[in-house]
């Protein structure tokens, strides 16, 4: 019996792939779609406390005004931002623009320091406006 198998093309996969940004920002922009997901669970659940009483609400708003709470509530603003960038960023290519590559790389890195910098400045204005 021959080895059928010896003559096939290999499929290409991440370890033949060199990363580069634009690959890299598809991977984080999945990973931050389904972080959303239950990030939103978390809204949700202080808008439950919100109307169930006052004693509900102040426990849970003392769960998110936590250390931990706090580092989750500012990993979910940043998902809810990069993942906002990233799709105008896919809806700027389903638009038929920005496929040069030396653009996408650009943007690419460009959506990854927006969405930090933008994140940091909600938060900024969060504390001011507090």
């Amino acid at each position: 019996m021959a080895n059928v198998t010896n003559n096939r093309p290999l499929s290409p996969h991440l370890q033949i792939y060199k990363l580069i940004p634009t690959m890299a920002m598809s991977i984080v922009h999945r990973i931050t779609g389904g972080a959303l997901y239950f990030g939103t669970i978390l809204v949700a659940w202080w808008l439950i406390a919100a109307a169930s009483g006052q004693a509900y609400f102040d426990w849970v708003n003392a769960i998110y005004g936590s250390f931990i709470g706090r580092l989750i509530l500012f990993g979910y603003t940043w998902a809810l931002v990069h993942h906002m960038l990233g799709g105008l960023r896919h809806f700027m290519w389903d638009l038929g623009y920005g496929f040069e590559k030396h653009f996408s790389t650009k943007l690419a890195k460009a959506t990854l320091v927006a969405s930090i910098c933008l994140t940091v400045l909600i938060w900024i204005v969060g504390y001011i406006v507090r």
